[in-house]
């Protein structure tokens, strides 16, 4: 049985976090979030990892990842430049950023040949939807899956939030997806804000999914085709970018992909802003004392 491979988005700029956040501890040994992802990760059955990084990170990424997870996963590491786009395109005069996650995904097309699995580098998913992942992706069933996580136990406790709802089958496949911008906790439930100021009332049970996808190789031509679509129409727009949920979305309506929905009990949470960091170190903190990490986290 061949171990699936785990893809790490990290090529974002860490604007809106206001610096590198890699090497910030997270943990009561000084552990980073994406420690405790790769440690999950391993645990569950992934026997490596690929970065998907910037060239003027290259350094400080190598450097932490050698020092701290070189001992226990193989890295590799594939770059997300704004040039890399397929022949016969051109980048418009004064685009400065990449093309957004579908992009970053085709990068490890020439690394990568066993099934595998997507996630945000800086977001914590828990160790159950890795085992729910590495799981699918060990079965040889050729579906597509993401990790559906249940809506309020991915909000935070104020501020509102972008979530992409699942629309899901009878038989746990996914239908569609909504995206909706604004959504915030209201008590027990969740309320959405549209463009227009009209609110609705969401249940907070909903299924939502996090950027935690999982793939086999033949994923790549078909991402390719519809980036290629997306350059013909949005090429000429400086701040465009092609994001895989809105990607597979189009593969699913024009039947090209069916995707299957793996249902995870477990938090989510992520550290955008400085302020989410606070929010992490605390998260953490409480799965520690239950026991479902040591403190000192090893092999």
């Amino acid at each position: 049985m061949v171990a699936p491979a785990l893809l790490v988005l990290a090529a974002g700029s860490g604007s809106r976090y206001g610096g590198f956040k890699l090497n910030d501890p997270v943990g009561p040994g000084g552990e980073t979030l994406l420690e405790y992802s790769l440690y999950d990760a391993r645990h569950a059955g992934f026997g490596r990892v690929v970065f998907v990084i910037r060239h003027e990170i290259e350094r400080a990424f190598q450097q932490a990842i050698s020092d701290r997870f070189g001992k226990h996963l193989a890295a590799e590491y594939v770059f997300q430049e704004i040039p890399k786009i397929p022949a016969g395109f051109r980048v418009p005069p004064g685009r400065t950023r990449p093309w957004g996650t579908t992009q970053a995904i085709l990068m490890a097309a020439s690394t990568i040949r066993e099934p595998f699995g997507v996630i945000n580098f800086d977001d914590f998913y828990g160790a159950e939807s890795y085992r729910a992942l590495a799981h699918h992706l060990q079965s040889g069933c050729a579906d597509c899956s993401t990790v559906g996580f249940v809506l309020r136990n991915t909000l935070p406790e104020f501020g509102p939030v972008a979530r992409a709802i699942c629309h899901i089958d009878p038989n746990g496949y996914l239908e569609s997806i909504s995206e909706l911008k604004s959504v915030e906790r209201e008590g027990g439930h969740a309320r959405s804000t549209d463009s227009e100021g009209r609110e609705s009332r969401l249940h907070g049970d909903e299924i939502v999914s996090m950027n935690m996808w999982g793939f086999t190789p033949a994923i790549f031509n078909q991402l390719n085709e519809r980036f290629e679509r997306f350059l013909e129409l949005h090429g000429s727009d400086l701040y465009a970018e092609c994001y895989i949920p809105n990607t597979v979305n189009e593969l699913l309506q024009s039947g090209q992909a069916r995707v299957r929905v793996l249902r995870c009990a477990d938090a989510w949470f992520g550290v955008t802003y400085r302020e989410d960091h606070s929010r992490a170190v605390e998260s953490i903190r409480h799965l520690v004392e239950a026991g479902y990490y040591p403190r000192r986290l090893s092999a």
